[in-house]
């Protein structure tokens, strides 16, 4: 109950809060909230998890606290709205990539949720996802967009390559994490709205295929081959779930990645957006796999 309780409260202060400091003790207060629920099992390879998690982010942490420190050193500013340094926005960008995970700097995130619980996983990659996401888009205006955009399109593209080769589920779901994540980053600075609608549809889905896996205890695409005789509606409606990730049209996840495009496309970035809606064709042949 206390580290759910001080999880939501570490989010709450990083979103509500309108100095650097206070965003960074809130995205402190989420780390060490998450870490005894990574760890709960005491099996070996969570507690090598917990550590590796522990490790990015208190790094991505200092580099918050570095570039808000550098902004307030040229400008004077400790305002979030007001991050106009160009050093500090490079930096605060590679520190929010650590942070959410982003290609080049993914690594750690299939690792951890491989060895957290699915519960545990569920939070991973929705409510941890969310203050980094509130960072990004309180300074989206000042981001460098280029330095986005080739973000984005390496996320998408690895989160699709890397994804194919996995049997483990939750390592699936950790490269589908990624691929989306690429998408929400490539809008941010050009409508950061339509990032915060991708995350909640995104979170929203994502949360259905966790739940649904963890009631029918399957976390290898082996066990998922048998649940169908268990539970047909669960399945059922676990393989619509996993179609609307992938974004197939008539279903929800559709439309994010519609309106992504358009915005793109009326941002004279056509050449982009062919080339991340190309990418996500990657990822939805893994979840036709699963």
């Amino acid at each position: 109950l206390i580290f759910i309780a001080s999880l939501l409260l570490g989010t709450t202060i990083t979103i509500s809060s309108h100095h650097w400091v206070m965003a960074w003790t809130g995205l402190e207060i989420n780390t060490l909230a998450i870490l005894p629920l990574i760890s709960k099992s005491h099996h070996p390879r969570a507690v090598e998890a917990a550590t590796k998690y522990f490790l990015t982010q208190a790094a991505a942490s200092a580099l918050v606290l570095f570039s808000s420190m550098t902004n307030a050193w040229q400008t004077g500013q400790w305002d979030i709205t007001q991050l106009t340094h160009p050093t500090s926005c490079l930096i605060l960008t590679s520190a929010i990539a650590i942070k959410l995970g982003l290609v080049p700097f993914h690594f750690w995130f299939p690792e951890v949720l491989q060895g957290s619980p699915l519960t545990t996983g569920l939070l991973l990659s929705t409510i941890m996802k969310l203050p980094p996401i509130a960072l990004l888009y309180m300074t989206s205006p000042s981001l460098n967009p280029t330095l986005l955009t080739t973000l984005a399109i390496l996320s998408t593209a690895l989160g699709g390559w890397m994804g194919l080769n996995q049997t483990q589920i939750r390592k699936i779901l950790a490269f589908s994490s990624i691929s989306h994540l690429g998408w929400m980053t490539i809008i941010i600075a050009y409508s950061p709205k339509l990032t915060l609608l991708n995350f909640y549809l995104y979170a929203m889905m994502t949360t259905t295929v966790f739940l649904t896996l963890n009631t029918t205890k399957s976390l290898k695409l082996s066990t998922l081959m048998t649940t169908w005789t268990k539970t047909p509606p669960l399945n059922a409606m676990l393989l619509l779930t996993l179609l609307s990730l992938a974004g197939l049209p008539p279903l929800t996840g559709f439309l994010p990645k519609w309106l992504i495009i358009q915005e793109l496309t009326k941002q004279d970035m056509t050449p982009a957006a062919t080339l991340i809606s190309l990418l996500s064709l990657l990822s939805l042949f893994f979840y036709l796999r699963l």
